[in-house]
């Protein structure tokens, strides 16, 4: 009975899923609650090929949602969420989205990393897989000296989905030192990470951020962990939540977070 507090709907350009099918299958699945974390991400590039627009309506959305949670109320916790696509230059507009809507929780995540999407192969022209890593890992930093506005950070690691090596577990040493900061930055400003099951669905055999930076986050202090799957359709909503619980009482936690008013709320993993 757990928590899924990242999920898409037809609000975020990269899924076509009702905001309703995503409920009703976390109620199938029997969930605890969940968070819809539709993606705002301005100033994202809009390839040729695959032109999709990540900004939505953020009047209709909060509309949707509350009606949503009046619809839901009997059944199922329904939490009010954005997943904003973090820049350094959308600092102000971030926090001018954040002040005019009352979130219960607000994802920062790293989409792009000076312009380009890690998701498409020219991302790794022209360098070294660790080069491009690298950068990848270094523009988090830039976005948290920028803006601090977000109560965790998504999918630390998402790079390892999309980089021309996917298995983190074989790699991810040769970053250790910047992903150390990154963790260091986020415990130090009181912010959480996320735990992304879809890294089981992309085949990489482990979730995002994998294992080692779990472990690693609860090493230096961090106790602020939420869970989400990343589900853009609704057979993905909850996706490997049935290992969780062994897997992050491995890397040390016995607790995961949901947030409500942009507060922490602690819930043990197994009762």
């Amino acid at each position: 009975m757990l928590w899924d507090t990242h999920m898409h709907t037809n609000f975020s350009g990269d899924s076509s899923s009702t905001p309703e099918s995503m409920i009703e299958a976390a109620i199938t699945k029997g969930l605890s609650g969940i968070c819809l974390t539709d993606h705002m991400d301005y100033d994202f590039p809009l390839p040729p090929k695959d032109p999709v627009i990540f900004e939505f309506d953020p009047d209709a959305y909060e509309q949707k949602v509350r009606e949503l949670q009046r619809q839901y109320a009997d059944q199922l916790p329904v939490r009010y969420g954005i997943e904003l696509g973090l820049q350094p230059h959308l600092a102000k507009k971030h926090a001018k989205l954040l002040q005019a809507y009352s979130y219960d929780f607000v994802i920062g995540s790293s989409h792009l990393v000076h312009g380009k999407d890690p998701y498409y192969a020219d991302y790794y022209e022209g360098r070294t897989e660790e080069e491009a890593y690298l950068e990848y890992f270094h523009s988090i930093l830039e976005n948290i000296r920028a803006f601090t506005d977000f109560d965790v950070y998504g999918h630390l690691d998402y790079i390892m989905r999309y980089g021309p090596n996917r298995n983190a577990n074989d790699s991810f040493g040769k970053y250790a030192d910047v992903t150390d900061e990154i963790l260091k930055q986020l415990i130090g400003l009181g912010k959480g990470i996320e735990v992304n099951t879809a890294g089981w669905k992309y085949g990489l055999g482990h979730p995002n951020p994998c294992e080692d930076v779990l472990k690693r986050y609860r090493e230096l202090g961090g106790e602020i962990l939420t869970l989400g799957a990343d589900a853009h359709q609704p057979e993905h909503v909850a996706y490997g939540f049935d290992r969780l619980p062994q897997l992050l009482q491995s890397c040390g936690f016995s607790y995961y977070t949901v947030f409500k008013n942009r507060k922490a709320e602690f819930f043990p993993l197994e009762k």
